[in-house]
């Protein structure tokens, strides 16, 4: 179980909502100028209402009374419209904003992150959780903000036509709102919930579809598909838990119009019998009753909907409030290249120096690790699997920062070295170099864009990748799928080399670049691994022979400890690891060509 899965929920509330709306206070602030002049509109209507009753009843012309109430009937839609557009409009921008900070925070987040949490549930972060953000704002802020100042308007003139309605009428709303805060209040937690397992769901489906060929090569498609439906199942029980409460509220809502109406109208009626009222300030007070009634149901619904936005808004601030990889720079780190100046001309040096760590705590992947690789050379590091070979690499690159010791490049300890700095010193090749859709030129460029055809065009023949792509009609332009799907193995591991020396960078980390090739991929790969090593400083992991025994040093390691170093010939008199890794690896051809 990670941290993540075990740490309280995270929550949010308006302050973090609004904080959204700062960037668009100039739009807010003329929305606010046409909801007063909207609200205007609207509160004279019953007035005018009242004027044309008194006009019926004195036997006065009614022409002109109309006409005006037809003009503010008009000019209340025309403004209404307005300002929906530009409520709508903002709303827009703040989830773009929202989003927009989200995609830099997601993928700038330390390495370990990744690792503890699901891609899909990540991304549905940026989909769905910032979706429920906009509708708060067009379904629920923005008709609270257009309903406020009508109901106040409205609760104003009631007090002055008569304060025994008014305070009948506040009696039946205040036990309706009490109501509907009370029971809301669940909704957040309940969106919350529902959140979590949609991105369950959409982690569910990104593990599936991408292994789709393993699961059915597997016959295990029955299986996977009712783990997605139980997660999907879950997220149905919890949506139909809050349609249920919302269910409950709406009758509320109802209640609260016709109770009030009912018994103004009963006790009105009584009072205009009386001669204590007249029938034209009964009828103002109930258009006025309704104006206000009516933006109080669309506030209730606000409730609801803000609530929800507000579960959401809670897992976009779990990802924003984690920290960045530059966040964790040292004073010295973030000094500017020109006061640590580069010399990509140079091949680089690395030395570790008793360098230990752990993914877990506990659990130690390597102990104590010193070795230094010559400016220059070509240095292969072997071992059995899980020996830590894969995190040597990884601990250069700054993907994680050793537990103890250090580790220099050119003399320099790379944790005083920013981390873009860093890495344009750093061709890096994973294992199993992921290829992304897009086309070859895309990949290729990736870290270079600005690169001219001729130039890329020397990389890739370097790489003996250059005839296979001309073969194509569309050349660099080729595309590829996810994965890169319409390149074999050997390929995208010759298109992940090119890549990483597109940039020139003096020093080159590769992970297992033969691993799972046939022999004629694996010959083109050596060849590219030949090239890419000329006036560079080449790092390699490898549990190939054929790959290793040229290499200028060799490293041993075992259970995270350095067990050996020396060339291939002197390993094979000295290390009974390396012997026995040459002798079980199906490597005998290689090892009886070196000797």
């Amino acid at each position: 179980m990670t941290d993540s899965e075990t740490a309280a929920p995270p929550k949010a509330g308006l302050r973090e909502l609004f904080s959204y709306l700062r960037e668009h206070r100039g739009v807010l602030v003329i929305v606010l100028v046409i909801s007063l002049v909207g609200a205007g509109l609207n509160l004279a209507q019953p007035v005018m209402v009242n004027q044309v009753i008194t006009a019926v009843g004195e036997g006065r012309a009614l022409t002109g009374a109309v006409a005006v109430l037809v003009g503010l009937v008009v000019g209340a839609g025309l403004v209404e419209a307005v300002q929906q557009y530009l409520l709508g409009r903002t709303a827009e921008g703040v989830v773009f904003g929202a989003r927009r900070r989200l995609l830099a925070r997601l993928l700038r987040l330390p390495i370990r992150e990744y690792d503890a949490r699901r891609t899909g549930d990540l991304v549905s972060r940026v989909g769905s959780d910032t979706t429920m953000v906009r509708e708060a704002l067009t379904g629920g802020l923005v008709d609270a903000l257009s309903g406020a100042l009508v109901f106040v308007g409205a609760l104003v003139a009631m007090a002055l036509l008569d304060l025994t309605l008014l305070g009948i009428t506040l009696a039946v709303i205040v036990v309706a709102v009490v109501s509907v805060v009370a029971v809301s209040a669940r909704v957040q937690a309940l969106t919350l919930a529902s959140q979590e397992a949609l991105g369950r769901v959409a982690a569910g489906v990104e593990r599936a579809l991408s292994g789709v060929r393993t699961i059915r090569a597997a016959g295990a498609t029955e299986r996977e598909e009712g783990t997605l439906v139980a997660d999907a199942q879950a997220a149905y029980d919890l949506g139909v838990r809050i349609v249920r409460i919302s269910a409950v509220l709406w009758p509320v809502s109802g209640l609260a119009v016709q109770g009030a109406f009912l018994a103004v109208l009963g006790i009105g009626g009584y009072r205009v019998a009386a001669g204590t009222l007249s029938v034209a300030d009964l009828v103002t007070f109930i258009l006025f009753l309704f104006m206000m009634l009516m933006p109080l149901g669309t506030a209730f619904n606000a409730v609801i909907t803000v609530r929800s936005a507000l579960g959401a808004l809670a897992r976009i601030h779990e990802v924003l409030d984690l920290p960045t990889e530059e966040d964790g720079e040292s004073a010295l780190g973030r000094r500017s290249t020109a006061e640590k100046p580069i010399e990509p001309a140079l091949p680089a040096m690395v030395t570790f120096d008793g360098v230990s760590f752990a993914y877990r705590e506990g659990e130690p992947v390597l102990n104590e690790v010193s070795f230094a690789v010559p400016r220059g050379s070509t240095t292969a590091i072997v071992g059995p699997s899980g020996a830590g070979k894969s995190t040597l690499l990884a601990l250069i690159e700054r993907f994680y920062e050793p537990d103890h010791g250090t580790i220099r490049l050119d003399g320099t300890d790379i944790r005083d070295l920013p981390r873009s700095d860093l890495r344009s010193r750093i061709g890096y090749v994973e294992q199993d170099a992921p290829v992304l859709a897009g086309t070859i030129k895309d990949n290729l460029l990736l870290a270079a864009p600005t690169t001219d055809e001729a130039r890329s065009r020397q990389v890739l023949a370097s790489v003996n990748l250059l005839e296979r792509i001309e073969q194509h009609p569309d050349g660099l332009n080729a595309v590829v799928g996810d994965d890169g799907v319409g390149l074999s193995g050997g390929e995208r591991q010759r298109l992940a080399i090119a890549r990483a020396l597109i940039g020139d960078a003096p020093l080159l980390l590769l992970d297992e670049p033969t691993a799972s090739l046939d022999g004629r991929n694996e010959r083109a790969m050596h060849q590219a691994i030949r090239s890419a090593a000329v006036g560079r400083t080449v790092l390699i992991v490898a549990h190939r022979l054929a790959t290793v025994a040229d290499a200028d040093q060799i490293i041993v390691l075992d259970a995270g400890r350095v067990t050996a170093t020396g060339t291939h010939t002197e390993l094979l008199n000295s290390s009974h690891l390396y012997r026995d890794l040459a002798r079980h690896q199906l490597l005998a051809g290689a090892t009886g060509a070196s000797q």
